[in-house]
């Protein structure tokens, strides 16, 4: 019985394997330069997500930074227990918790913020500022065309 060799592909010739790699670096990158600071990069972006849209509720969070609705709820525990943000009821709904920054959480994106600029022009500095809008252009693409197909799909709140 013959044996069936697949065909040899170079993983690194695949986006998919170029996509992963490209967010540990940007994970690592993130890390190295916000560390200090104690704030992952999805605690980044639901702090700067609440900035935003004051008095947002945990699952609209949710569907704007594309998490599950669990794992939302853990990311919030956390930045919640370290005084960061905090949960309020809503006046129209009582059942529904509003999420607003502190204090502390507004003072730690004001000093995050400029840390992670850095980050984004770190990632981008082997591209030309050309290169640099095709890219994000693309990537903007590639992420909307294909946002169905993700286990938490993202709702923009433009």
């Amino acid at each position: 019985m013959k044996r069936c060799q697949p065909p040899a592909i170079d993983i690194d010739d695949q986006p998919g394997h170029n996509i992963r790699r490209l967010h540990q670096i940007s994970v690592g990158i993130f890390l190295r330069e916000l560390g200090a600071l104690e704030l992952t990069p999805v605690q980044y972006a639901a702090l700067q997500t609440v900035a935003n849209h004051p008095a947002i509720d945990q699952r609209t969070l949710a569907r704007t930074i594309a998490l599950d609705a669990s794992t939302t709820g853990g990311v919030v525990d956390r930045m919640e227990s370290r005084g960061w943000l905090e949960r309020r009821t809503s006046p129209e709904d009582r059942r529904s918790r509003q999420l607003v920054l502190t204090d502390a959480g507004n003072a730690l994106l004001a000093k995050a913020v400029p840390a992670m600029l850095q980050v984004q022009e770190h990632i981008l500095a082997p591209l030309t500022e050309r290169q640099r809008g095709e890219f994000l252009k693309l990537l903007r693409l590639l992420v909307d065309t294909n946002n169905e197909h993700s286990r938490a799909p993202s709702e923009s709140m433009k």
